[in-house]
């Protein structure tokens, strides 16, 4: 079933992790379980933008266009699924390094799963108030991290003292990913990228 592992990575990550190593999904199955997960935050910061408005500091309520929503929230998703790609082949360019020599389907499923609170989190843009959504985005970085540190080890059958290493560098790699996927939705959103603002 898709997404059957989530509840255990929130209940018993260590455990669940154990189970994703020796049962290793195909490549679609982690295609599938990218591909959904990832529909949480761009369907979710569609409706904010577009249809409740977003709340910064005490100005009024911002809000896009439906079809400058849509355009957002697809690149949002695009970008999402890419951003996960990109650290799954950080993760299995690094590996050699670290005496591992996963597949890239297993790769991909390290990253995917990682990457699932941090999307989860997506949920939050429901409430469209900037400090609750950026503390809850801050909440799911931080499980994301914790889930890579304690997956890596298991997921790559090295000891913990490497996993710890491993683990920082992707960390350090995917928190640069992670930066310069911002800069390019700010530098997209200054350009204008058709950006209709209603009242």
């Amino acid at each position: 079933m898709i997404l059957n592992h989530i509840w255990g990575l929130y209940a018993h990550p260590k455990e669940e992790w154990h189970t994703i190593e020796k049962r290793h999904e195909s490549l679609m199955y982690s295609l599938v379980h990218i591909l959904t997960v990832a529909l949480i935050p761009a369907i979710c910061s569609y409706f904010a933008t577009a249809h409740f408005g977003w709340s910064i500091g005490t100005g009024s309520v911002i809000k896009l266009s439906e079809s400058s929503a849509m355009m957002m929230s697809i690149a949002m998703y695009v970008g999402l699924i890419g951003g996960v790609f990109a650290l799954a082949y950080l993760v299995q360019w690094m590996a050699v390094t670290f005496d591992a020599k996963p597949d890239f389907t297993q790769s991909l499923e390290l990253a995917a799963y990682t990457a699932t609170p941090l999307l989860m989190v997506g949920l939050t843009a429901l409430y469209p108030v900037l400090w609750f959504v950026a503390v809850a985005g801050l909440a799911g970085l931080s499980y994301s991290v914790y889930l890579l540190y304690s997956g890596i080890p298991i997921m790559m059958n090295i000891p913990e003292e490497k996993g710890f290493i491993y683990s920082s560098s992707v960390v350090t790699c995917g928190l640069v990913l992670l930066v310069t996927l911002m800069a390019i939705s700010a530098i997209m959103f200054g350009m204008g990228f058709n950006t209709e603002y209603i009242a």
